[in-house]
């Protein structure tokens, strides 16, 4: 029988558990959620609607980087205590090494993979597993990886778990690529180049330095001089090669770039709970709720 997706997602999002595994219950339960629910639960296949609900915002990033090819992957918990928890580590590792050897990326899917090669335990499976045993809600994100092209180089960057980078590199070395992931991770660019700014985030902000210039009084033709500088400065601190190299400020990595005669194809930066609207919560409740297992 057809499924709504809405209810789909709903099941998800009350279980925690992986879409495949939602529509697959929904399928044997002929739609009726409750049951549907109820025969997860028995299969061992859904946590306690309260930890599924609780917002997991903390977490590592974690890498992987073999031969030409790195990964990225975020895995949440709801504290950083259990980010520090070795069997937590331990998944993320392995994760971030399972995206490399499946080429799966996108998080349902990648769900749905085996932990280990020929292994019948899915990643799903082992993130449940791993929810029971902690008592945290425990998620998968996202995930990412690239592939460098015949002459170029990958490289890999974790700065305290929290921000993780990877950057495809055309041209250069290792050492070049290293050290642009770096770069990444301290000074956030949001693109390789100016143009790959979207248009829209452009003229948000020509929106805002318009109406900061016209407070000064000046004529204007001064204004628009004055917005195109704004918007000019903007352009170079948001994209990787306008900003200057944290290596040697008075170069920028533009500059750097074209004096090694290399290219950035690609970067992918993430940092934990990015996005994440937290939820504030009084910590000696949190440890009490924890010590009483709910």
């Amino acid at each position: 029988m057809a499924i709504a997706a809405t209810l789909v997602k709903e099941l998800r999002e009350r279980t925690g558990a992986g879409m495949m595994e939602c529509k697959k219950a929904l399928v044997e339960a002929n739609g009726d959620i409750e049951l549907a629910l109820e025969n997860m639960r028995k299969a061992g296949q859904a946590k306690a609607d309260k930890k599924a609900g609780r917002v997991a915002a903390e977490g590592l990033v974690g890498v992987y980087t073999e031969s030409n090819m790195a990964s990225i992957v975020e895995i949440n918990s709801e504290t950083d205590f259990v980010a520090r928890n070795d069997d937590f580590k331990a998944f993320v590792d392995v994760i971030a090494g399972r995206v490399l050897q499946t080429k799966v990326t996108e998080v349902a899917a990648l769900l749905e993979q085996p932990l280990q090669n020929g292994a019948d335990e899915t990643i799903e499976a082992a993130r449940q597993e791993l929810v029971t045993k902690i008592g945290e809600n425990i998620s998968l994100r996202r995930a990412d990886m690239l592939i460098a092209a015949e002459g170029g180089h990958v490289a890999s960057y974790i700065h305290g778990g929290r921000i993780g980078v990877i950057v495809q590199l055309d041209g250069g070395d290792e050492a070049l690529a290293k050290d642009l992931a770096m770069h990444i991770a301290a000074s956030r660019p949001q693109v390789v180049n100016p143009e790959e700014v979207p248009a829209d985030l452009i003229e948000k902000e020509k929106e805002i330095f318009s109406a900061q210039a016209a407070q000064s009084g000046k004529p204007a033709e001064i204004i628009e001089k004055m917005v195109d500088g704004r918007i000019k400065k903007f352009l170079n601190e948001v994209s990787l090669v306008g900003q200057p190299y944290i290596k040697d400020p008075n170069q920028t990595v533009g500059a750097l770039l074209k004096e090694t005669k290399a290219k950035v194809a690609k970067f992918v930066r993430f940092e934990v709970g990015e996005g994440i609207e937290k939820q504030e919560t009084d910590f000696a409740e949190e440890v009490m709720a924890q010590a009483q297992g709910v």
